[in-house]
């Protein structure tokens, strides 16, 4: 029986730091190929722009990037199909746009620019798988690989890969409830544990093998890779009765077909993206609402006896409680930290029924933002009594705490912003939100909110 290495615990990493050796040569070698047709076509300013658009819709497909074998002849129908796309793209940009005929007369070239850019790119891709697989033949791009799984299926890949060094996937170990390896690989930890393995073995790559387990053993370790610095793949169940899948995201290796996952939206680079646009909002947004903001404050000083703002705890990122920040809309020391208000409250003061209905209470949470305990777009933070409750109680709840808070979101702008019974479904929309993050989503949320808001819609 193999032994398990000791786990030391690291904190998780705010950049990706074990990204594959050559997952940087595609995009290279792309740059380079419709460089040189920028080149070749005499520094024409149309081919610029197309192999900028062309470049951006190429590599906007992470789980390409990120393959393990990518062949040309997969490849080639896609390549060509997304040069089209570029070259559509930018027709019905110029189609709409009412640019000078001297411009309009200069895109008759791109009926020599977009085949020299397909011939070009393709040319590109087949060096750049050539080279990644001669690098990794000699062992000199190999990616530490870790095996989620347990059984015939984590055993027979581990052998496949220990047999067939051309993959470049060197195994470090396995991951699973049982420590029977067969003896050809350590056992490194349980499936909770895949976080903490990753960056104590600087793994690139995590491949999940599970044959016959518990679906809640699957949907832990889903979980726990959406931490994970690694690129991860799944060997989908029973393949061996319905053949190897057709698909731009399946790897093959030696008949085992591996699933790239879509990591979730909001990963390192992204946050950095989302701060920045929570700091430039936050702060446009107190600026303009400043007048409001004062006549506000004024209305609940004259309303009742008691400060201004109104304090409470709430559960933020990674379930740490922070003080949220309102405009007090009912009578002092009637508040509580437990009870679920309703609409008809009869302890909201008359200005903090208009600052209810109107939201304006919650505009001071933009001091939130600023302080970076919240953001503009996300889910809605709840109290630290509600949250062990609906923890325990509904599915994914936690999940939520995966990202700030936000002053609205995806739930709200759905009208699942109140009441108890809506709790199971504002965690699913926040959930979606969170694995489908963009700026351009954060912009629709909050015009939608906008919009709920002139309308007088009770979200």
């Amino acid at each position: 029986m193999a032994v398990r290495e000791p786990l030391v615990v690291l904190p998780t990493p705010r950049v990706l730091r074990f990204r594959p050796p050559l997952s940087s040569l595609i995009p290279v070698t792309d740059a380079l190929a419709l460089g040189i047709v920028y080149v070749l076509v005499g520094f024409h300013p149309v081919a610029i722009v197309f192999a900028v658009l062309t470049f951006l819709i190429l590599n906007s497909d992470s789980s390409r990037i990120f393959r393990v074998n990518p062949r040309l002849g997969d490849d080639a129908a896609w390549l060509l199909g997304r040069v089209a796309v570029s070259l559509l793209l930018l027709m019905s940009v110029v189609a709409v746009a009412k640019l000078p005929l001297d411009i309009r007369a200069h895109l008759s070239n791109l009926t020599v620019i977009a085949p020299l850019s397909a011939i070009a790119v393709i040319i590109g891709r087949a060096a750049a798988y050539a080279l990644g697989r001669a690098a990794k033949g000699r062992g000199v791009a190999s990616e530490r690989t870790l095996i989620v799984g347990e059984g015939e299926l984590a055993i027979g890949l581990a052998k496949t890969l220990l047999d067939h060094q051309e993959f470049g996937l060197r195994p470090v170990g396995f991951l699973g409830r049982s420590q029977d390896g067969s003896g050809i690989l350590p056992f490194l930890g349980e499936c909770t544990e895949l976080d903490h393995v990753v960056h104590q073995h600087s793994v690139s790559r995590v491949l999940i093998a599970f044959g016959d387990t518990d679906d809640k053993d699957l949907a832990t370790v889903l979980r726990a890779s959406e931490r994970t610095p690694a690129e991860i793949h799944v060997v989908p169940r029973f393949f061996e009765l319905s053949g190897i899948p057709q698909g731009a995201a399946v790897d093959d290796v030696c008949g085992i077909p591996l699933f790239h996952l879509r990591r979730p939206a909001l990963r390192a680079a992204a946050r950095v993206e989302k701060r920045a646009f929570d700091l430039v909002g936050s702060t446009l947004l107190l600026l303009l609402t400043a007048p409001l903001l004062a006549i506000a404050a004024l209305a609940v000083r004259l309303s009742s006896p008691g400060p201004i703002l109104f304090r409470q705890k709430r559960v933020g990122l990674n379930g740490q409680v922070f003080e949220i920040v309102k405009f007090r809309t009912m009578r002092e020391n009637d508040d509580s930290d437990t009870a679920w208000f309703s609409g008809d409250d009869d302890r909201v003061t008359r200005a903090g029924r208009i600052l209810r209905m109107t939201s304006i209470d919650e505009l001071p949470q933009l001091l939130n933002v600023l302080r970076g305990e919240m953001s503009l777009v996300g889910p809605r933070p709840e109290r630290p009594h509600y949250t062990d409750q609906f923890a325990a109680t509904v599915s994914r709840y936690d999940d939520r705490h995966r990202v700030l808070g936000g002053i609205t979101g995806w739930a709200q702008i759905h009208g699942r912003s109140r009441g108890l019974d809506a709790v199971p479904e504002r965690a699913r929309l926040d959930n979606y939100y969170i694995e489908n993050w963009s700026v351009w989503r954060d912009l629709v949320i909050i015009v939608r909110t906008v919009a709920v808001l002139l309308r007088g819609d009770d979200g």
